[in-house]
């Protein structure tokens, strides 16, 4: 048996070499923004670029070739240039070229920035198939929340350069640990407050806090204390919106008048003028053609959640 220090030794050995690499000899490759496709060359020849710099035999430079083309079903579009190609093509040319190398890990900047909505979404699972049948890591950098949702096992949220929250996009939506982090994927609404008490229980705590008069219940684990300033954040989907007040407890619940209404077809999102003057965000799914009595503009409503359904951040 190896000694440690020969372990370590050989641990050493091999960072330093892989420090000693460079960049181009490394399995890594990468897909442009701009997708930088070079405009004198065919479909095929783009992507058997970095092929022919390795110095591939030819015939497999041609089997993969191939199999890229097919992946991306590209396989008509071979003898093409990239002016004769639609930018959701190009994407395909640029993803083809990036992969043909097989690299361990492919890194995306912005791949589908230039593309329009509907293509982008198609895109979005294809890239997740491509990406489950050769098993490879991407990395991708987005400035679209949405897209960062849909591709990723695990997101990484930056602000100014430091990593605040690395966690799967359920974790990322449904429990953010700072302010920043929850207004920065998707919408929602959020309240500067104070714990005016908490209750241990078995599955979490009880939490009672005051945002200038408007009182919550909330039920998770939470680390705050009486007295501590907090914020109190809920999903625009996450709350009940109705003429009528709720029955029961006063708690969780707001009073206001529909300021202005946002139709999206398959979900309406209205936003509610509070009593106090605050505006506050509510969402509602369209699951019927037609109501007896929607509501809409300069309607008095009221908003209201479970207790379960909002976070108390202590960040």
């Amino acid at each position: 048996m190896a000694s440690r220090s020969a372990v370590r030794s050989t641990s050493a050995w091999i960072s330093a070499r892989r420090r000693a690499l460079p960049g181009m000899k490394r399995p890594t490759n990468m897909m442009f923004q701009s997708y930088a496709l070079f405009p004198h060359m065919t479909v095929e020849k783009n992507i058997a670029f970095g092929l022919e710099q390795d110095n591939l035999p030819r015939a497999e430079i041609e089997a993969r070739v191939q199999e890229m083309l097919k992946l991306v079903k590209l396989d008509q579009f071979a003898k093409r240039k990239p002016n004769q190609l639609s930018g959701g093509q190009r994407q395909r040319v640029a993803l083809a070229r990036s992969l043909a190398k097989r690299p361990k890990v492919l890194l995306l900047d912005e791949p589908l920035g230039a593309l329009d909505r509907k293509l982008r979404e198609e895109t979005q699972f294809e890239l997740m198939d491509i990406q489950t049948k050769l098993g490879l890591t991407f990395l991708i950098v987005t400035h679209d929340q949405e897209e960062a949702m849909t591709v990723s096992d695990r997101i990484a949220v930056m602000d100014k350069g430091i990593l605040v929250q690395v966690a799967t996009p359920a974790e990322i939506y449904e429990a953010p640990n700072s302010r920043y982090v929850a207004d920065f994927i998707g919408d929602i609404n959020i309240l500067e407050a104070k714990v005016e008490s908490k209750e241990s229980r078995g599955t979490g705590d009880l939490v009672q806090i005051d945002s200038d008069g408007v009182k919550i219940t909330v039920e998770q684990a939470c680390e705050a204390n009486k007295g501590d300033n907090v914020a109190f954040a809920i999903r625009p989907e996450k709350i009940r919106i109705s003429t009528s007040q709720p029955e029961g407890d006063s708690a969780n619940a707001l009073h206001g008048e529909v300021w202005d209404i946002g139709y999206l077809g398959d979900f309406s999102v209205f936003i509610v003028r509070l009593d106090d003057g605050r505006m506050f965000r509510a969402a509602q799914a369209n699951v019927a053609r037609l109501v007896d009595r929607p509501i809409t503009f300069g309607d008095m409503v009221w908003l209201s959640w479970s207790a379960d359904a909002g976070l108390v951040l202590t960040r």
